[in-house]
């Protein structure tokens, strides 16, 4: 084996729960070339990541750029490619690369661009549990095809030490999620914001331009002086986490660039699988929910009430109690 393409397209948070197994891969391969593909938008997360070897990136909804990608991945010469991911378009560059080994699950679409496909029941009986997270599942495709899984690597990210925010002793908020089901009420994050202020915290909060109006929000209902970022790069954002005294935020891709900088965490979770996407670290960390018999769901919108009631449901009490916990 001398050259590797791991395949995990989608959201920051996959991006950062595929460390794990990139680092088991690296260990097992410590000589091979290993790249990975990943969206445009997401791949500066993985930037100066030590693991691999090149971050290939193409634009989802460019058929040029996908098909310029396809060309290079064919061109590279892959001996294996190993699709963590398992949808169409994932599909489509591990059939592009004719490699000699392309590894999948059963439950990939087009099983037949595959050569090697493993049963994820066999992943739960490889780590004896059927309550599986997202790094387990990927790291268990590894084992599964060969590669020596001897623990669970925790996800970790470079940190770009050059980026200076002249800010100490600060708690870093991050009020936005992709859907409403995972998105706790601004509200709720003004009062956390007061709570860690009276803790002698400086408050910094993050999202992006397209949803600045949360934070503008927050600015204007919390009682104490926020200082709000949208147009920070991820390996800036990375490198905010990193020099946090805590993190407080929903289940989202910011939430596990946190963990994976070692930040201490508290997660306010709705309709996600908790077991699936809790932090992956050794840090302190904190996951807060109110239990629903309708979680997890898939949490495009709320189908059993007017509103997303787990999201809603979840106290700043009980938020407040875990961010002790954490600071303990």
């Amino acid at each position: 084996m001398n050259r590797v393409l791991v395949v995990r397209l989608r959201s920051i948070g996959d991006t950062v729960l595929t460390t794990p197994s990139l680092d088991a891969l690296r260990r097992f391969l410590p000589n091979a070339r290993i790249d990975i593909l990943l969206e445009d938008w997401v791949a500066p997360v993985l930037q100066g990541f030590d693991a691999v070897d090149n971050v290939l990136s193409f634009k989802k909804d460019d058929l040029k750029s996908r098909l310029k990608m396809a060309l290079q991945i064919r061109r590279n010469k892959y001996d294996a490619v190993i699709n963590l991911h398992g949808g169409t378009t994932s599909g489509f560059f591990v059939r592009a690369s004719s490699a000699k080994y392309r590894i999948g699950y059963d439950f990939y679409r087009y099983q037949r661009f595959y050569t090697h496909i493993f049963p994820i029941a066999d992943c739960i009986k490889f780590w004896q549990s059927d309550k599986l997270h997202s790094a387990e599942q990927m790291l268990g495709l590894l084992g599964l095809a060969g590669i020596p899984i001897e623990d669970k690597p925790k996800s970790r990210l470079n940190v770009i030490t050059n980026y200076e925010l002249r800010i100490t002793n600060y708690a870093l908020l991050h009020p936005v999620a992709a859907f409403d089901t995972k998105q706790w009420a601004t509200e709720n994050f003004a009062r956390v914001a007061e709570y860690l202020s009276e803790k002698g915290l400086q408050i910094v909060a993050v999202a992006t331009k397209k949803v600045r109006e949360v934070l503008e929000k927050l600015q204007n209902l919390a009682k104490v002086s926020i200082k709000a970022f949208d147009d920070l790069s991820l390996p800036e954002i990375t490198a905010l986490a990193s020099n946090a005294e805590i993190f407080i935020g929903n289940d989202s891709g910011i939430a596990h660039i946190a963990a994976a900088v070692q930040t201490p965490s508290v997660v306010i979770f709705g309709s996600s699988n908790r077991t699936h996407w809790r932090p992956w670290t050794d840090a302190p960390n904190e996951i807060v929910f109110e239990n629903l018999p309708c979680q997890p769901c898939d949490g495009y919108f709320c189908k059993e009430f007017d509103a997303p009631k787990c999201i809603l449901s979840v106290k700043t009490e009980s938020v407040f109690q875990a961010i002790e916990k954490v600071l303990a």
